[in-house]
């Protein structure tokens, strides 16, 4: 088994309940029901978990980056206090006109963080909830996973041959990740 295992997770959608408005404070982030415990139980069986969102909202004037590490402050605090860690968050702040390299689909976040952890992409668990997350994941050779939270469902919906596995949340992800440990 590696050494260094990872969990790449989107955020809004997967971790917290989305919002069409964007996520814009701390007290507007909430988690989805079991997203923090299923944090905790990749940790313990050996999974570190980083955290790759793109945050568009940054380039739209809706928050400043201190308010967005604020935000990301109480999702790690709170991961914590239900046992888990988020190791890593690597975050686009660009709108979807700036035409950067991190905004997903494109796999520029992916590769930092392989860069910055000097670990491959290879066979890597990806958890989003929309297509572009999966299509940055499969751009860099990592293994898609759609969760029917957030915009999961209209995922599955737009796009009905997808051939990657979908679970109904990102504790049932976790749950299959974890059990695939034990045989």
């Amino acid at each position: 088994m590696p050494e260094n295992r990872y969990v790449l997770l989107d955020r809004d959608g997967v971790i917290n309940h989305d919002s069409d408005d964007f996520i814009k404070s701390p007290e507007q982030w909430l988690p989805i029901e079991g997203s923090l415990e299923a944090i905790a139980l990749l940790n313990e069986h050996g999974y570190k978990v980083v955290v790759v969102t793109n945050q568009s909202g940054v380039a739209r004037g809706l928050l400043d980056a201190a308010t967005l590490e604020k935000i990301h402050a109480k999702m790690q605090r709170m991961a914590e206090e239900k046992g888990g860690k988020i190791d890593a968050v690597y975050f686009c702040p660009h709108g979807p006109d700036d035409n950067c390299n991190c905004r997903k689909p494109k796999p520029g976040l992916l590769e930092a963080f392989a860069a910055d952890h000097h670990v491959s992409l290879s066979g890597m668990a990806v958890i989003g909830d929309s297509l572009r997350d999966l299509q940055a994941a499969q751009a860099v050779g990592a293994s898609p996973i759609l969760v029917k939270t957030g915009k999961g469902r209209k995922t599955l919906t737009e796009n009905p041959n997808l051939d990657i596995p979908v679970f109904e949340n990102l504790y049932d992800a976790a749950k299959h990740l974890t059990s695939r440990l034990q045989t």
